[in-house]
């Protein structure tokens, strides 16, 4: 029923690159043909590089090269009046807006590319932009708004056997029904985004699926020996391809899964791990869920209180100020677990029931 993986991202000249490719080798690739069409005066190819090269330095958590590389894309398309080529660019700068955690800035940019794609006719871009607001929605915990745009997205790529796509939307689904404690229908739709992803010889989709299918091994049938092997094999994947963000989320879910075992030191350690990795690359909602992670061990290994309850309501400003709608209720749940007095917390919550845990 689905083909092989692609990356509809890397364009032009730069369509021979798998979806599996090393980063750094997009990366070298996309400079070297960006270069060559700037020589050559093609705007339109410029572009298209361009679009490689930014996304390669985000994924690789390079954020300001990332920046810079997305605004260019954008303005040389503009210029050759290639509106489908705006669209992407945009739905790169909307992505990397969402990984820093600037989530207002991700939304506008992602409805201006999917009204560009939709203009420029170029359904796929359309589609990764509608499907970057729901992933947006998503992480932000707003999931009445986003589920039927996710579900409306997962039967659109069905329809047109794209696997990639497929596995993006089963993901998303599974990690609603995750949060809202689900966790039998989320197991099975992780599972299936893992089966088709092996399918389609997609290693990103398919590590996350491993990550997503870990964190319910290790909630659900309390077994953090298997929820550790399936991220440890997530974590081959990550490392071949150098999914820097892929894989410090896998280091803080594997600070999840031995916290949840009692394994408080080698939990301490991991999280250290993560959130050193999310500094790199200024991920701000990776660094804020990676300090609530290492705030929660330290605090299990003997922490003063009072140090631990300054720290928590500096995490819950963060949270809150990045716009997760959940902040409140993660923080609070953690004093309650810790034995720290209520609040204060600012701001109000709403929304998600153990987000901070799963994402």
């Amino acid at each position: 029923m689905y083909g092989k993986a692609f990356a509809p991202e890397y364009q032009g000249a730069l369509t021979t690159l798998s979806v599996n490719s090393s980063l750094t080798d997009v990366l070298a690739a996309g400079t070297e043909q960006l270069r060559a069409a700037e020589r050559a005066g093609s705007r339109a190819e410029a572009a298209r590089s361009g679009l490689a090269v930014a996304e390669a330095h985000r994924r690789l958590g390079q954020v300001a090269d990332a920046d810079r590389a997305w605004k260019a894309s954008y303005r040389t398309a503009r210029e050759a009046g290639d509106t489908g080529a705006m669209a992407w660019a945009l739905w790169s700068g909307g992505t990397l807006a969402r990984q820093r955690g600037a989530f207002p800035l991700a939304w506008r940019l992602l409805r201006r590319a999917a009204e560009l794609g939709g203009r420029a006719g170029d359904v796929v871009v359309r589609g990764y932009s509608l499907a970057g607001l729901a992933e947006t929605g998503r992480i932000q915990g707003d999931y009445a708004a986003v589920t039927t745009l996710h579900e409306q997205l997962l039967a659109e790529a069905r329809l047109r056997g794209e696997a990639r796509h497929t596995v993006w939307a089963l993901e998303g689904i599974a990690q609603i029904h995750r949060n809202t404690g689900a966790y039998d229908t989320a197991y099975a739709l992780f599972e299936e985004a893992a089966g088709i992803a092996a399918g389609a010889e997609d290693r990103r989709g398919h590590a996350w699926a491993l990550r997503g299918l870990a964190d319910i091994v290790s909630v659900r049938d309390r077994d953090p020996d298997r929820a550790l092997e399936l991220l440890s094999e997530a974590e081959v994947s990550c490392r071949a391809m150098n999914l820097s963000g892929a894989l410090a989320y896998n280091h803080k879910m594997r600070g999840n899964v031995l916290y949840r075992a009692g394994r408080h030191e080698e939990a301490r350690d991991v999280y250290a791990q993560a959130l050193a990795e999310f500094e790199a690359m200024s991920e701000l909602r990776g660094q804020a869920l990676s300090r609530l992670g290492l705030v929660k061990s330290l605090a299990r290994l003997g922490r003063d209180r009072a140090e631990t309850e300054v720290e928590l309501t500096e995490v819950a400003r963060v949270l809150e100020s990045i716009g997760l709608r959940h902040a409140r209720e993660m923080v609070e749940r953690a004093r309650t677990e810790l034995g720290c007095t209520p609040g204060p917390v600012p701001g109000a919550g709403a929304g998600g029931t153990d987000q901070a845990a799963a994402e």
